[in-house]
């Protein structure tokens, strides 16, 4: 299977993570979001949405969309519960990530980190700073809930929720956000780090965690 990815894109983290963790070998096609590679006609022809992650199946066609590719490597596997009602509190994780967690966070560390448009005084950003706050917030009490499992979504092993909140939230520090402020949260991105398989944004440079230029080192 090939994914085409950016270098920065936590969604696509989010794949190469699963793939990771999965022991499934992705071979990896990094376009530049500088150079305009998203908006080549190549890249256009298999990504009716025109955005990474995509992934490009051994048999043929394409997977668009970080929360579906994941659900299909996750297939057959203890990071998708058997039980009806854990797979619902899975996707309900997941629709937290996708609609009030990742937005407010991506935003700051778009203009705050990568960019540098914005000031953390502007309304905009106060306004994504309060609702990343409140989001973990929700995750941290989550995650501190006595007598629960110490992962997101199901009560005895980690599942796709988990890979979906874990990339956002580790880079929070790009967007101005302590996390010095949530333990509970720093246990879990080290459980998450902890696992045999585990991908890191940038492989073997982690210096180039939190920087903010492109490069041609991966």
């Amino acid at each position: 299977m090939r994914l085409y990815d950016t270098q920065r894109s936590g969604n696509a983290w989010k794949v190469r993570l699963m793939a990771g963790l999965l022991g499934l070998t992705l071979e990896r096609r990094t376009l530049s979001i500088d150079r305009g590679e998203l908006r080549s006609e190549s890249f256009c022809a298999i990504a009716p949405m025109r955005q990474v992650p995509v992934l490009e199946l051994d048999g043929g066609g394409t997977l668009c969309e970080s929360m579906a590719i994941l659900f299909y490597l996750a297939q057959d596997s203890l990071w998708w519960p058997l039980a009806p009602v854990e797979q619902a509190r899975v996707l309900s994780w997941m629709s937290f990530e996708q609609e009030r967690h990742m937005k407010p966070l991506a935003q700051l560390r778009l203009h705050l980190g990568l960019h540098r448009d914005r000031r953390p005084e502007d309304a905009d950003m106060r306004h994504h700073a309060a609702e990343a706050a409140l989001a973990l917030e929700i995750l941290e009490a989550q995650l501190s809930r006595p007598g629960t499992a110490p992962w997101v979504a199901t009560p005895t092993l980690p599942s796709i929720a988990d890979i979906a909140l874990y990339p956002y939230t580790r880079l929070a520090g790009m967007g101005g956000i302590d996390l010095a402020a949530y333990p509970a949260i720093l246990g879990w991105l080290g459980r998450i780090e902890a696992l045999p398989g585990y991908q890191p944004l940038f492989p073997g440079r982690p210096d180039l965690n939190f920087s903010t230029a492109e490069t041609a080192a991966l």
